[in-house]
């Protein structure tokens, strides 16, 4: 039997426990996790300095999650993240060395920062759970999660993440500044505790890992819900906003994280509100402007929240 009720205690004892060092960003943890909890992996795309690799780093402690780091340059080269066959002086054999990647969670920070050809070597991991080295396959470890950090500010020395590798991340989130009193409160934690790092307590594993996947899995979704969702995204591919739509594969993280959502709120059922909450972090990435609404500085999230709009919600009864 699902333990629906289970799976939902240990996501708000993440979330209590990593707000003890991350400030005022509650919303921002649910909906990282929400994507974890679903499978999928996680672009969070702001400027410095908003916590995003504490988020990250809080997250795996917290889950007792095996965690690497992974820091982005030009001149990083593939076998830097999937490893490497390196020569044994003792057994005169070759042995293979695993890189970063090898990890429950995988922190890819400033991932813009280096040549596609570097960036690719992670898209095998992202969608099959595996690498491929010297035409060997090896499994990556159970639960695999990547999350990816990318500043939109800085353009120079960057290489755009190209769409068919936007398409693996579930979900795109922006952390943005904490209020005045939210910032005083960052300051005062840090004096409180005379250290960088902070003491978190571990409140999960990975046994509970696998319940919270099993529930969002159990999750029900009725046809006029799925329905509703994959017309919002055609609404999105005919907008004569967008030059290019939302993919089919699109639509399923749509539900998944809609499914997710649904479980933090108590519920073993998708509403229509839930596929609301998921279209903006789920969407927006994966939609390309055309070049003249682009020009007017027009956002991804602007055109999916008027599509929304614009799309009747079916009757929930």
């Amino acid at each position: 039997m699902v333990d629906f009720e289970g799976a939902r205690e240990v996501l708000d004892a993440v979330v209590a426990e990593v707000s003890r060092v991350v400030v005022e960003k509650e919303g921002v943890l649910r909906m990282v996790l929400a994507v974890m909890s679903a499978g999928g992996h996680v672009l969070i795309e702001d400027v410095p300095g908003v916590a995003k690799t504490l988020m990250a780093k809080s997250i795996a402690r917290t889950m007792s999650l095996a965690f690497s780091r992974i820091q982005f340059t030009p001149d990083l080269l593939p076998a830097d993240i999937t490893g490497t066959h390196v020569f044994d002086r003792r057994t005169g054999e070759f042995r293979f060395v695993e890189g970063p990647v090898f990890a429950n969670l995988v922190l890819g920070d400033e991932i813009n920062r280096a040549p596609p050809k570097t960036q690719s070597a992670l898209l095998e991991a992202m969608q099959e759970g595996q690498v491929t080295v010297e035409g060997e396959t090896r499994p990556l470890p159970r639960p695999f999660v990547v999350i990816a950090t990318q500043n939109p500010i800085e353009f120079e020395g960057t290489y755009p993440l190209p769409a068919a590798q936007l398409d693996r991340f579930m979900a795109r989130i922006r952390v943005g500044y904490p209020s005045e009193d939210g910032e005083v409160e960052v300051i005062g934690r840090r004096i409180r505790r005379g250290r960088e790092e902070a003491d978190l307590r571990t409140v999960a594993d990975g046994g509970d890992f696998e319940t919270i996947r099993a529930a969002v899995e159990a999750v029900r979704v009725e046809e006029p819900v799925a329905r509703y969702a994959v017309r919002v995204i055609r609404r999105l591919r005919d907008s004569p906003e967008v030059e290019l739509g939302p993919s089919p594969r699109a639509a399923v993280h749509l539900i998944l994280l809609s499914r997710a959502l649904a479980l933090q709120d108590g519920r073993d059922y998708v509403i229509p509100d839930d596929v609301k909450r998921a279209a903006v972090p789920a969407l927006a990435h994966r939609i390309m402007l055309r070049r003249e609404v682009w020009y007017t500085k027009e956002t991804q999230e602007a055109v999916v929240r008027r599509v929304l709009d614009s799309v009747e919600v079916p009757p929930i009864g």
